[in-house]
């Protein structure tokens, strides 16, 4: 079942303005258009006049049961140029062209879209769409940065197949992912990729240049053809590093096993499943990166034998079967013992308190073991962290650092671990 975006408190449906500007990926906006309304949202869609030309008013009205219009003469008694913007719950842009993403943040408004956007005193959140050349074009990246210092929220773009034979980072984020950014905003929840800027000025792209790899999810260690050993990690902490190691610049590969949350745009992604494919990856990727970052919950144990049969209950028995384990590969003490010079690697611990000693306890003690750079340290007793939207961690250094962060947002904990790396970088 699809998420709906709940109703406020005087009941009302929220207001969702949809803007269409004109690129080849707005017939993908009929898609958000309907999850919207379909979720609950009262939605109005503001196409430019470009946009016009690749999917007409015909099409946006049936979908959104409201008439369509582009110009600010259109309507004019109702003043729409001024009303629209002002009486949303939301603004999502989808597709946000160059061209687009060049007139809001001049403060334009020579149509009835980039008007909106200047009255908007609602989140706005804008999906760009273009060709590679156009994303990475420096006046493109500056406006990014200075709409994202205004606290709009701008995705990181796709990468894949763009119009003609091109391929490459311009795509525009699936439906599915801008509708998850789009309710997050809705019930003010931060958006993994999205975020507005840092406190103090523009977004920071401090790893631009750099090439990290971050691991996410939990691996799953077959026992037969139906059944596996795994655990509770959802992959959120993990998406939310690469996202934010994306939106500061950084070329980003994410290790993923067993996702329960989409992967971010504008990473490349390497799907694994038990925990030896996931240390081949990394293994692999590891090579000239100047960061790695192991989030996965990666299972300590395997069962010894893998049956290709389902595993039976024996009817003339009330036996179990006995499963022997053996133990997987380290692979965070493995990636620290042979990492080159200057690449920083940092490790995870989802650890509980018991007669031995408390989290931190173990926490310093896994550091010592491991050898890692940085150590993030979850309490996860009582089932606290997993497939949550925060947390609150203890970032342990080798060089004897210690510092709490949260309760807080995964998105400003793995905003605090690149704070981190990136002061280890600066070192070397």
């Amino acid at each position: 079942m699809e998420p709906t975006a709940a109703p406020d408190r005087q009941g009302r449906r929220p207001r969702v303005v949809l803007g269409v500007a004109g690129g080849i990926a707005a017939y993908k906006a009929a898609s958000l258009l309907r999850l919207l309304h379909e979720g609950g949202a009262d939605v109005r869609v503001v196409p430019t006049a470009s946009a016009l030309r690749f999917v007409g008013a015909p099409t946006w009205s049936a979908l959104s049961g409201h008439p369509v219009a582009s110009d600010v003469w259109d309507d004019v008694h109702e003043v729409p140029h001024v009303r629209t913007g002002r009486e949303a719950d939301l603004v999502v842009v989808a597709p946000a062209t160059a061209d687009l993403l060049a007139r809001a943040a001049a403060g334009l408004a020579d149509d009835l879209l980039t008007s909106t956007l200047l009255t908007a005193t609602c989140p706005v959140l804008l999906a760009p769409a273009m060709h590679t050349e156009m994303w990475l074009h420096p006046a493109t990246r500056a406006n990014v940065e200075l709409l994202r210092g205004r606290g709009v929220h701008v995705l990181e773009p796709g990468v894949g197949r763009l119009t003609g034979a091109d391929s490459g980072v311009g795509r525009l984020p699936e439906p599915e992912e801008v509708h998850a950014a789009a309710l997050a905003l809705l019930e003010g929840r931060a958006v993994a990729g999205a975020p507005p800027a840092r406190p103090g000025g523009p977004e920071v792209r401090d790893l631009a240049g750099r090439r990290v790899v971050v691991s996410a999810g939990g691996t799953r260690e077959p026992l037969d053809p139906v059944r596996y050993l795994g655990n509770r990690s959802s992959g959120r902490q993990g998406v939310a590093l690469a996202a934010r190691a994306a939106a500061r610049g950084a070329e980003v590969v994410l290790v993923a096993a067993h996702l329960e949350v989409p992967a971010p745009t504008g990473v490349r992604v390497v799907d694994v499943g038990d925990a030896r494919e996931l240390r081949a990856a990394v293994l692999a990727e590891r090579t000239g990166a100047d960061a790695v970052v192991m989030a996965a919950a990666v299972a300590d144990f395997r069962p010894a034998q893998v049956t290709t049969a389902k595993i039976k209950k024996d009817p003339a028995t009330q036996d179990a079967p006995v499963v022997a384990l053996v133990r997987n590969p380290d692979v965070l003490a493995e990636l620290a013992a042979d990492a080159p010079e200057g690449q920083v690697v940092v490790g995870f611990a989802a650890e509980t308190g018991d007669e031995d000693g408390d989290v931190l306890a173990h926490g310093r003690a896994k550091l010592a073991r491991k050898g890692c750079d940085l150590l993030v340290v979850n309490d996860v007793g009582g089932g606290a962290v997993f497939g949550r939207d925060e947390s609150t961690v203890v970032l342990l250094g080798r060089d004897g650092s210690e510092r709490t962060v949260g309760p807080a947002p995964k998105e400003l904990v793995a905003d605090a671990v690149w704070d981190a790396v990136g002061e280890r970088l600066g070192r070397g």
